[in-house]
C-alpha cells in the first residue's frame, strides 16, 4: 500500500520538508503546557524536532524517556520562536497521529538532558539511559568512527589483522591476571590476555610481515581514571624491524589520527625523544606534559654540605618560575597547602629581588658562592622565584617534583589547552629495584630486547641495563608502549633469571615462545595505542569510562549487569573451586 507521508529522522525534519507529511520515532525528551497547546521535544540518535498539537488528550500520560511514534505535517515557526541550538529549529511538526511504542515511569532515576552531573555510580547503574545524553551518545559514536579510521590507517600501511585468542594461558607479563577456572582439567585455570604479547610474537616467527587488531585487554587492577579492568588498544607487531621503524609507524597514526578527529594544534613529526632518564630529571615523571614550559634541575651537589639540615645529603631538586616574585603570601600559600596535601613536610622558596638580595627562610643558610651557583644554574633573574623539593630517595625527590611542576604549570596559565604535544620516551631501565621486595623486577615489558644483548646481561650491573623500550606520551598520558623484543631464547632466560626466575620456569610460563623461537625467529617489534585513551585525549574526559560503552566503575564493579556475583553450588562444583 503506498503511503503519503515519509518516515525520516528527527535530524532530517527541516525547512525542505515543510507542508510534508512525515512520520518520525524517538524519545520524549522534554514536554511543555502552554494553555492548552502541548510542545514536545523528540529526540532520535540524529537530533531533536519540536512537535505541537491543540488536542492535549493526545498527551495524557505521556512520560519523559518514553519511545513513541509521530504522524504529521511539517511547518515553518514563528520568526521570533526559532531555536537556533537546534539545526531542527525552524520548523516543527503539528501532530495527526501519535503512538507510545515504550512507556517510561513518570520518575526518573536522573535528567537524560544533564547526566554527566549525576554520581558516577548512579549513571553507570542505568548506562542504557546515560548513553542517550548527547555528550555520552557521541563518545560512543566517536570511538565507532575512530575504530574505523584506524583500520583504514592500518590497512593503507601494509598490516594484516588477525584475531587471537580470549582464553590464553596465565603468565607472568607484569600484572595480574583475570584467571578461569576450568571444568574439564580439575585445578587447572585459563587466563584473560594482559595483552596479545605472546601470540602477535607468534605471527612473527608465523611469517606474517605486518599484523594488527583493536585488541581486549583485561588486568585485574585497581582502577583509577585513566585505567580500567578491561581497555582495548591498536596492537601492532612487524618483523625484520628496527626501533625507528616503529617510531616512523607510530608517530604517522598518532598525528594523522589527532589531526583527523580535531582542529588542535598537534606536534609536527618527528616527535622528540626523550631519554627515561632525562624525562625523570626535567619532568619528573616518564610521561611529561610538554605543554608546560617549566623544567626541574638538580642542585642536590650545591646542599651537600649545607647547614639546612633537610637538604644536606638529600636530593634537591628545583623549579624557577619567573616574574611571581611579587605575588602576595597569599598565592604561595597555596602551594605550601598542595605541597603538604601530597605528604611532602612542606616546599622551600626563594624570591629572587635582585642578584644580591634573596627573601625566603632558606636563604640565612645559603653563601655567597652557593647563592652565585643558583644564579648561575638556575638561570635565576630579578623577580625570579626558586622552588625547592627533597628528598632523601631521588626516586622521591623526582615524582614530587613532577607533581609540583604540574601544579605551578596550571596555577600558572602556562598549559595550552588547544594544543597535543607528543613525544616519545625511550631508553628505559631493562630492570629497577623493588624497595619493599628487596630484590630486581622488570622496570616495563620482559619480553624488550636489552640493549647490549645477552653480553650486557652477562657482564654490566644489572642497574645500568637500559632496554629498547618505548612510550609515546601525549599531554601527561602515556598513549603507547612497546619494544623492540627479545627474540632470542639464551638473553630471555638470562633476563628471567635475573629477576628470579629459573630456566624451567621460562620454559613453563612461555612454552610456546620457548620453542617456537627455535625455529628462525626474526628480529621484530612493535607498540599498542591505547584506543581509550586517545578518545579521552580527542573528547578532553577525565577518564576512561566516559568513552566506553559499558564500563566497570571505579570500584570495579558493575550495578548494571550485577557483577561481581556468587556462583551457585553447583556451578562451584563443576570448575572444581570451593570458596574459603
Amino acid at each position: 500500500m503506498n503511503k503519503k507521508y515519509r518516515t525520516i529522522y528527527c535530524g532530517d525534519v527541516t525547512e525542505s520538508e515543510v507542508s510534508n507529511e512525515v512520520r518520525i520515532a524517538g524519545w520524549v525528551e522534554n514536554i511543555r503546557d502552554h494553555g492548552g497547546v502541548i510542545f514536545v521535544d523528540i529526540r532520535d540518535e540524529t537530533g531533536t524536532v519540536q512537535i505541537v498539537s491543540n488536542e492535549d488528550t493526545m498527551f495524557l500520560h505521556l512520560t519523559k524517556e518514553s519511545s513513541i511514534t509521530v504522524l504529521g505535517t511539517v511547518r515553518k515557526r514563528e520568526e521570533e520562536d526559532y531555536n537556533p541550538r537546534l539545526k531542527t529549529g525552524t520548523v516543527e511538526i503539528l501532530v495527526t497521529s501519535l503512538e507510545v511504542l515504550g512507556h517510561a515511569p513518570s520518575v526518573l532515576p536522573f535528567e537524560v538532558m544533564t547526566s554527566p552531573n549525576v554520581s558516577e555510580d548512579v549513571r553507570l547503574k542505568y548506562r542504557y539511559l546515560d548513553l542517550r545524553n548527547e555528550k555520552v551518545h557521541s563518545n560512543i559514536k566517536l570511538r565507532s568512527e575512530l575504530l574505523k579510521y584506524l583500520r583504514g590507517k592500518m590497512d593503507s600501511l601494509g598490516f594484516t589483522e588477525i584475531e587471537t585468542p580470549i582464553i590464553t594461558a596465565s603468565s607472568p607479563e607484569g600484572a595480574r591476571d583475570f584467571v578461569i577456572p576450568s571444568r574439564k582439567f580439575p585445578g587447572k585455570f585459563y587466563a584473560l590476555p594482559q595483552a596479545p604479547q605472546v601470540y602477535k610474537e607468534l605471527l612473527m616467527v608465523s611469517g606474517f610481515d605486518k599484523y594488527y587488531q583493536i585488541a581486549p585487554c583485561f588486568r585485574d587492577e585497581d582502577c583509577r581514571s585513566d585505567r580500567t579492568l578491561e581497555f582495548y588498544q591498536l596492537d601492532f607487531e612487524m618483523a625484520f624491524v628496527e626501533e625507528e621503524d616503529v617510531y616512523q609507524v607510530g608517530e604517522e597514526i598518532f598525528y594523522d589520527t589527532f589531526t583527523h578527529f580535531s582542529n588542535r594544534k598537534v606536534s609536527p613529526r618527528p616527535f622528540r625523544r626523550i631519554s627515561y632518564q632525562e624525562a625523570m630529571l626535567k619532568y619528573g615523571t616518564d610521561k611529561p606534559d610538554l605543554r608546560n614550559p617549566l623544567e626541574i634541575i638538580d642542585v642536590s651537589d650545591i646542599f651537600s654540605n649545607s647547614d639546612f639540615k633537610p637538604f644536606r645529603g638529600s636530593c634537591v631538586r628545583a623549579i624557577t618560575v619567573c616574574d611571581i616574585a611579587y605575588k602576595p603570601n597569599s598565592w604561595f600559600n597555596e602551594i605550601v597547602d598542595y605541597a603538604k596535601s601530597i605528604d611532602m613536610p612542606g616546599i622551600g622558596y626563594l624570591s629572587v629581588f635582585d642578584r644580591d638580595t634573596f627573601k625566603g627562610p632558606i636563604d640565612k643558610f645559603l653563601t655567597l658562592e652557593d647563592r652565585q651557583k643558583l644564579i648561575e644554574r638556575a638561570s635565576l633573574k630579578e623577580g625570579s622565584v626558586i622552588f625547592f623539593i627533597a628528598d632523601k630517595q631521588e626516586k622521591m625527590a623526582a615524582k614530587q617534583a613532577g607533581m609540583i611542576r604540574t601544579f605551578l604549570g596550571q596555577k600558572l596559565g602556562l598549559i595550552d589547552p588547544n594544543s597535543y604535544e607528543f613525544c616519545i620516551i625511550n631508553d628505559f631501565p631493562m630492570f629497577e629495584y623493588d624497595e619493599e621486595t628487596k630484590k630486581f623486577d622488570f622496570c616495563h615489558n620482559p619480553f624488550s630486547m636489552p640493549k647490549g644483548g645477552l653480553k650486557a646481561l652477562e657482564e654490566e650491573d644489572i642497574s645500568s641495563i637500559l632496554a629498547y623500550q618505548y612510550d609515546f606520551v601525549c599531554n601527561g598520558y602515556e598513549m603507547a608502549s612497546g619494544a623492540v623484543r627479545n627474540h632470542d631464547i639464551a638473553s630471555l632466560k638470562k633476563a628471567f633469571s635475573l629477576v628470579g626466575y629459573e630456566d624451567t620456569i621460562v620454559e613453563e610460563k612461555f612454552r610456546s615462545l620457548y620453542h617456537a623461537f627455535q625455529y628462525g625467529v626474526p628480529p621484530h617489534a612493535g607498540m599498542a595505542p591505547g584506543i581509550d585513551r586517545m578518545l579521552m585525549l580527542l573528547r578532553d574526559e577525565k577518564n576512561l569510562r566516559e568513552v566506553q560503552a559499558f564500563p566497570m566503575s571505579v570500584s570495579g564493579q558493575d550495578a548494571l549487569m550485577g557483577c561481581p556475583s556468587e556462583l551457585t553450588e553447583q556451578q562451584l562444583r563443576e570448575v572444581h573451586i570451593k570458596v574459603r
